[in-house]
């Protein structure tokens, strides 16, 4: 028969200690999990994506950016001006730029940004500079309204905050004869197979 110490067994048969356990910091907190545009009948989700950020920054970077998944410019299609990268994992206190989560359309999981600009179309015959007040009243302000459509326009949280931009969308939906609004999402431009 052998003898051991019960240190020793103890020792020997002890769980290896646990190293605490650190969450990640949800960086993005203040932008909500899904958006939802549309109608019930035409209806856009996009979903945030965890382990993705977007870097906007305020000119083109003169080359790819290193890390970069994915690269877009909103160029002559907004007022904006920016270029974004789409980088894996979590973003560094050093970045340079303006930071914004990254989403994915639903069903198909493409990879959408938010530019912080949503667009807002009133019904035909109501122009956007008669709704400036409630436009303001509402957190936002007009960047430009549409020459071919004046009942349309892009618009901005008066923040400059992206999240803002989006989250006090329904206080636009709220608007009398407001016919349609959606934050602009850039995503990789796809080519359309012939039929």
């Amino acid at each position: 028969m052998f003898y051991f110490p019960a240190e020793y067994f103890l020792q020997v048969y002890s769980l290896p200690l646990i190293p605490e356990v650190k969450f990640q910091n949800d960086y993005f907190s203040e932008y909500p999990e899904q958006i939802r545009v549309g109608s019930d009948s035409t209806a856009i989700s996009y979903t945030r994506k965890s382990g993705y950020y977007a870097i906007h920054y305020n000119n083109q970077p003169k080359t790819v950016t290193p890390g970069a998944i994915l690269q877009l410019n909103d160029g002559a299609m907004s007022p904006m001006g920016y270029a974004y990268a789409v980088f894996p994992g979590e973003p560094n206190q050093s970045e340079q730029g303006k930071l914004s989560p990254v989403y994915t359309i639903e069903p198909n999981g493409s990879l959408a940004v938010p530019t912080g600009l949503v667009f807002i179309r009133f019904a035909e015959g109501v122009d956007v500079k008669s709704q400036d007040e409630a436009i303001n009243r509402a957190g936002y302000e007009v960047v430009q309204i549409l020459d071919y459509a004046p009942h349309a326009a892009w618009l901005r949280a008066q923040s400059g905050n992206i999240a803002d931009a989006i989250a006090k969308i329904p206080q636009l939906e709220a608007i009398p004869k407001v016919e349609n609004i959606e934050p602009q999402m850039l995503m990789e431009r796809g080519l359309r197979q012939g039929r």
